[in-house]
């Protein structure tokens, strides 16, 4: 008989913490916090297999699941010696959670107090002799069943959950005090509570709520599973790249009380501030609460150090759990705990969601306590983090001259300036209008993911550094302040007063989530300690632990990697940057970026309109001096790396105005009529230009064009040998499909260079490859390759003509293809690995038939996504190339995925 129910509790359990992938991360680390000791309730996880099960046969069960829960229930019942739906003694109430292999805090739904019913309460109330526990445990029970497995929820149109509006009703009807805490409600006011949910729920349902535990427990479980395709759950798996078929398990766990009094208390807590990543004892607890109160952020705890003067005695035994956890599991662990009349109950413990200054420092330092060695450390920190570490924070004389109206907890490191919203939904609109958004509430729910994904920050005024809130903040890496008390948010109004100031929604506020801090209007940013340190060599920046740390992973990196990483460059400063970073040389330099800056435009503007190659000659002789400057400064900062040049790519009709006043000041300019200039560019027009007259087919038309490129390229190399600095320039012949198109432009490249050496009297080192971005490129990289030196891959472009869509236009159907789940990640972002992934695996097999030793690499923007370069370690490319400020990105990627390959 198939197994799907193990069992755990009693300091022995069916599973262990490496059973991830069948009973989630929850259930593992339940089973395996039993095995090391820790006082675990007793309990039973519901493998993920039953997830799969479920959605594969139209939301059934296998016939074997009911038997096996059962007999799972009664070895709790014998451990914990109570009796499920026992009316005459104390209950057995358990708790249905969720849990995914991978952490997906407040995606999916949690049901506490499970096993109560008008019965039960009582026999709740006659064994504990604790009234108001029993009740506030029943109103609870209610609520969360009533949302989770009845569908009582918020309309669109509504800002405030139901059940909340009925319990600000009554504060209001009996205390005439809406905010008052619920731990001031009497028994009553509890009972009160009680039948007005039972009314909610039948009102909004049409059905009576359910009073059999074995039903409600039926229906929670239905509920977990069900919530692993809800739409918070679906978007959150697609921002983080989690398989859909991974699926949850369901938790069953015995309750264990944190509000039976002011003796009990539940909380969260951190091993390391997982902000900073400071080794510290970091987190919150709430006396006389349970764990849902600390994390839905409807109150604002207290700090765990708090409760050493409290309860000593349970605060000692919690700093023994958190070393044990770290010195087991080897990583920043968040974990939950209840104390229930003074004795403590681990309710779970995970590897923590931490920022990525808190990722780097925490990998750094663990690996200085020999707690983890520097490969592991490398593997710490997810790449696309380092885009934090990076970012800006406020200016410092920006913040002394703005006003701060509000402080809260700092919850997510960084600092943010935007229009502020109330509503998820129209925090979304905004974003998509390109506006800088900060999503504030009174506390955030799962519910308002999206609006938390298109946000620069949240703000809210309830909830701490353990909230829903700070949680997803910090791993999206976005600035987060919580519990700033001062604001008074009004949803019916759209306004946030503070004092005696209001905002409406639009107005600009600031946040600094680093020190909980938040400023009225819009305030001006700096770069990162990284950026000030390393471009700008700032030495107090560079004696920050921050840059310390940094410069520690990169160093790390470079011992273990195979691949290297180049940057996309067009100018020196863009160079120097880039190599400040460590890139290896430059990847990709677009020359026709370099025709844009100042009068150049003109003369590029003058060889477009050239009728005869006489005048065409005249114009490309006034650009030469200064692409060939350019090219100069860029081999003088890369001391000898290499530089990969792309000739002329886009369409020439981009270089001329298209209204008609632009087109009349350069006929002024130029001093030619402007009908010349509107003939020609009308003469240019392409309908689909993405494909039309670019790239080398620009250079077949026009090979002076390319005669003039590649002798800017050369005079500036011999320029630098004669200066002694190596120059070694890669010219880079795009959008190739025929082999006889690579071959044209060669001879031309050869040519020119035979002459400057002549000239110069020097010999120069170069070498001439491709950019396969063209199906057939890929198709036919054998006989390419006969003449090709080197291909580097230009994805943007592979990826547009392998999948038929334009990138520019593609925005306006590509969420619904994400939601439709046609494509698991935007194919512009990330390489899509069976379409244009496919026609570069066949294009590297064939190119190397041909040239053993081709030099391979990747230039698109794909170049700079962490899963992107992996792929491209995969395929056993040399390099990857993207824009400076995502080579440590790039780097630390590359890192991963060859210490991967070597294990």
């Amino acid at each position: 008989m198939a197994k799907y129910v193990y069992s755990f509790g009693g300091k022995t359990a069916d599973g262990n913490g490496k059973m991830k992938e069948l009973l989630g991360g929850k259930g593992a680390n339940l089973a395996e916090m039993c095995l090391i000791g820790l006082p675990v309730p007793a309990g039973f996880t519901i493998s993920t297999e039953v997830c799969t099960y479920f959605y594969d046969n139209k939301k059934t069960y296998p016939a074997e699941l009911q038997k096996q829960i059962e007999t799972a229930v009664a070895k709790v019942e014998k451990i914990i010696g109570t009796k499920f739906g026992d009316t005459k003694k104390m209950p057995l109430l358990v708790a249905v959670r969720s849990g995914a292999r991978d952490s997906m805090p407040g995606m999916m739904d949690t049901i506490l107090n499970l096993g109560l019913n008008d019965q039960t309460v009582l026999a709740l109330v006659a064994a504990t002799n604790n009234e108001r526990f029993a009740w506030d445990c029943y109103r609870r029970f209610i609520q969360m069943y009533g949302d989770v497995v009845l569908g009582v929820q918020k309309a669109p149109d509504e800002d405030h959950e139901p059940f909340e509006v009925v319990i600000e009703g009554l504060k209001t009807e009996r205390y005439q005090n809406a905010e008052m805490e619920d731990t001031k409600l009497n028994v009553a006011d509890l009972k009160e509570l009680v039948a007005r949910f039972k009314k909610l729920v039948k009102s909004r349902t049409g059905k009576v709520f359910p009073e059999n535990p074995w039903d409600q427990l039926k229906g929670a479980v239905g509920a977990v599973f069900g919530s692993w395709m809800n739409d918070r759950a679906k978007v959150y798996r697609r921002k983080y790249g989690i398989p859909d078929e991974w699926g949850t398990a369901v938790n069953v766990q015995a309750m264990v009380f944190g509000n039976t009094g002011e003796s009990s208390g539940s909380g969260v807590a951190f091993t390391r501030d997982p902000a900073t990543g400071e080794k510290v004892f970091y987190g919150e607890f709430l006396m006389n609460a349970q764990g849902e109160d600390v994390v839905a952020g409807v109150r604002t705890p207290d700090p765990v150090a708090k409760l050493n003067g409290i309860m000593p005695h349970a605060y000692k035994e919690l700093e023994g759990v958190r070393k044990t956890l770290e010195s087991h599991f080897k990583d920043m662990q968040d974990f939950e705990f209840t104390i229930q009349d003074g004795k403590l109950f681990m309710l779970q413990t995970r590897n923590g969601k931490r920022t990525g200054v808190a990722a780097v420092r925490i990998a750094c330092e663990m690996v200085k306590e020999k707690l983890i060695d520097w490969k592991t450390g490398v593997t710490r920190v997810p790449a696309d983090q380092l885009e934090q570490v990076l970012a800006p924070i406020f200016d410092r004389a920006a913040v002394k001259s703005a006003k701060v109206i509000a402080t809260g907890l700092p919850a997510g490191p960084g600092a943010a300036s935007g229009k502020i919203y109330f509503n998820a939904d129209r925090s979304v609109e905004a974003n998509a209008k390109g506006e800088k958004v900060l999503l504030v509430r009174v506390e955030t729910s799962p519910e308002d993911l999206r609006g938390m994904i298109a946000a620069e920050g949240i703000l809210t005024a309830r909830g701490g550094v353990s909230s829903h809130a700070a949680l997803v903040a910090r791993q999206m890496g976005k600035v987060c302040v919580c519990g700033a008390a001062a604001l008074q948010i009004d949803y019916h109004k759209k306004t946030l007063t503070v004092g005696d100031k209001t905002y409406k929604e639009g107005d600009f506020l600031s946040i600094d989530g680093t020190a909980g801090t938040v400023y009225a209007g819009e305030l001006k940013t700096a770069p990162s300690e990284i950026i000030q340190g390393l471009l700008h060599g700032e030495k107090s920046a560079q004696e920050s632990s921050t840059y310390k740390n940094f410069v520690q992973l990169m160093d790390w990196c470079k011992k273990s990697t195979r691949m290297t990483v180049r940057t996309n460059a067009d100018n020196p400063e863009q160079t120097a940057n880039a190599v400040s970073f460590g890139a290896s040389g430059i990847g990709l330099c677009r020359t026709e970026h370099m025709f844009f800056e100042g009068d150049r435009i003109d003369a590029m503007r003058e060889m477009i309109l050239a009728e005869t190659l006489e005048d065409r000659q005249k114009a490309l002789a006034k650009l030469l001096p200064y692409q060939r400057e350019d090219f100069l400064g860029m081999f003088k900062e890369l001391k000898g790396l290499p530089a990969t040049i792309r000739f002329l790519d886009p369409p020439l009709h981009e270089f001329l105005p298209n209204d008609k006043e632009s087109q009349a000041a350069l006929a002024k300019k130029l001093g030619v009529p402007v009908e010349k200039i509107a003939s020609r560019v009308h003469s240019l027009h392409e309908f689909n230009p993405m494909l039309g007259h670019r790239g080398c087919r620009l250079g077949i038309s026009y090979p002076e064009i390319s005669a003039m490129q590649a002798r800017a390229v050369f005079e500036a190399a011999a320029e630098c040998q004669k200066a002694g600095v190596k120059a070694k320039p890669e010219i880079m012949i795009p959008l190739v499909g025929f082999k006889k198109e690579l071959d044209l432009q060669v001879a031309v490249v050869h040519e020119v260079a035979a002459q400057v050496q002549k000239e110069k009297k020097v010999k120069l080192s170069y070498l001439v490859g491709t950019m396969i971005e063209v199906p057939r490129g890929a198709l036919t990289a054998d006989e390419i390759a006969e003449t090709a030196e080197f291909f580097s891959f230009g994805t943007n472009d592979l990826t547009q003509t392998t999948l038929g869509m334009s990138r520019d236009d593609s925005g306006s159907f590509l969420p619904h293809y994400a939601e439709s789940e046609i494509v698991k990640k935007n194919p512009f972002a990330t390489i899509d690995q069976k379409g244009a992934g496919e026609l570069m695996r066949i294009a590297i097999e064939k190119g190397r038939s041909t040239r053993e030793n081709i030099k391979l690499g990747i230039c698109g923007e794909h170049g700079g996504d962490p899963d992107s370069v992996k792929f491209c370690d995969k395929l056993g490319l040399d390099y990857v190339s993207c824009s400076p400020f995502r080579v440590p990105i790039a780097r630390l990627a590359a890192a991963q995925a060859a210490i991967a390959a070597a294990k």
